[in-house]
């Protein structure tokens, strides 16, 4: 198995934690990947669309949370509501797909779990897909969905988001927090799963994890990112969250795959984020592939990166029932 990381970790980098493998999850992944492995690489574009919302529908309904269509800032989206929720409280959870794939509906069941382990509602907004909406669009809806939110008199705030809802969440995260003297509301926390940082995608692990990673290719990868920023600056703060300044942002917890090309997208962020005083942790899964949180169901691994989620983000949202 792979690995990047220093062997002394909690002497050389305290703010990581890796996860074993083990036997059961290496039988269930060793099983996944010779389903997935004729399709390496070939999602690509539009076409995607109805592929991805398959797999996402089919997460486990979560027990005790009702779903309900709403919107948020003239964001449509859907609220996945725990059967005990804290008041004033809510997640905002921006759902991954490449910036060109996913929907709010697809990923209630998903973010269903979340709000049930952190005993917040949680808010899905549709934001606008790529190629039809590039960059900045979805930056711009998720803005407008964080105040909405803030208008409805939701006082503590949490972001979620995974792949490039990940993406879209930490940049969001710095936008949030540095406007939060106007807004009188900062985001209290977040925690984001194989999140894309860097959209020039210069992380090595595109290569050193070229044939682990069950899905993905660089190529592939830089044609879904090409139709979302177009033209514009992969380096761009707004469209790389890994080059922004990360000054001043509340605690942030990541969650990877130990076998994704974008293993070190995480890294670089959570080592950047600890270095400007940031309370950064990355948790790294040993041979586990992007996506593998949505199978609470199947993984190990899965139920218990949602019992770390949840502790967090209900100490972040400071939860009383």
């Amino acid at each position: 198995m792979q690995s990047n990381f220093p062997k002394n970790t909690a002497a050389e980098a305290p703010w990581l934690v890796i996860h074993p493998l083990n036997r059961d999850d290496a039988i269930a992944v060793a099983a996944l990947r010779s389903v997935v492995a004729p399709m390496k690489g070939k999602v690509e574009g539009t076409a995607g669309r109805g592929p991805f919302n398959d797999i996402m529908e089919r997460v486990a309904v979560p027990e005790s949370v009702s779903f309900e269509a709403a919107t948020a800032g003239r964001i449509s989206g859907w609220w996945a509501k725990p059967a005990r929720a804290q008041k004033r409280a809510a997640i905002i959870h921006v759902h991954g797909g490449w910036f060109n794939w996913g929907t709010a509906q697809a990923y209630r069941n998903f973010v269903g779990h979340i709000a049930l382990s952190a005993g917040a509602d949680a808010f899905l907004p549709d934001y606008r897909l790529a190629p039809e909406h590039p960059f900045p669009a979805a930056v711009r809806d998720l803005e407008a969905c964080y105040r909405g939110l803030v208008d409805k008199g939701i006082s503590k705030i949490a972001l979620t988001g995974d792949s490039a809802g990940g993406n879209l969440a930490l940049v969001l995260l710095s936008i949030a927090s540095v406007r939060a003297s106007k807004e009188a509301v900062a985001p209290v926390g977040a925690v984001v799963f194989s999140p894309i940082t860097d959209l020039a995608l210069a992380s090595e692990s595109f290569d050193t994890r070229a044939e682990s990673d069950p899905y993905f290719t660089k190529s592939q990868a830089a044609g879904l990112v090409r139709s979302y920023l177009g033209e514009n600056d992969p380096k761009n703060p707004l469209a790389s969250p890994l080059y922004g300044d990360l000054s001043g942002l509340p605690p942030i917890r990541v969650h990877v795959g130990n076998d994704e090309v974008l293993l070190d997208d995480s890294r670089r962020y959570v080592e950047r984020a600890v270095a400007a005083g940031v309370d950064a942790k990355l948790d790294v899964w040993m041979g586990m592939p992007h996506g593998f949180v949505i199978d609470v169901g199947r993984f190990n691994a899965a139920r218990q990166a949602f019992t770390a989620i949840g502790a967090f983000l209900t100490e972040r949202l400071g939860r009383t029932l």
